[in-house]
């Protein structure tokens, strides 16, 4: 998901709580309430999912680093390995 998605979704969000806030102020009787109540509900909701979403993603990319380093150490390890298993010239008498 994008930044710019993600900056969308959260506006979206938003929007649908000041919506909401409106209908309270400007709709009377019961289908101002239950407007009210359904968008606020959408648009909290929404916000809070989106931020689990956050919290994934950014779990996710630290777990996509940590097995880069992990690769890159046995990488390194394996040349290591390979260079200490050269056969070594015996010496000569001096």
């Amino acid at each position: 998901m994008s930044s710019r998605s993600r900056k969308l979704a959260f506006g979206t969000a938003g929007i649908l709580v000041v919506a909401g806030a409106l209908c309270a102020a400007f709709v009377p009787g019961v289908a101002g309430e239950v407007l009210t109540f359904t968008l606020i509900a959408l648009g909290l909701s929404g916000a809070l999912l989106l931020v689990f979403l956050e919290i994934g993603l950014g779990e996710e990319r630290d777990l996509a680093r940590e097995a880069r380093q992990r690769d890159t150490r046995e990488q390194r390890t394996l040349q290591l390995r390979r260079r200490s298993r050269l056969p070594r010239r015996p010496r000569r008498p001096e």
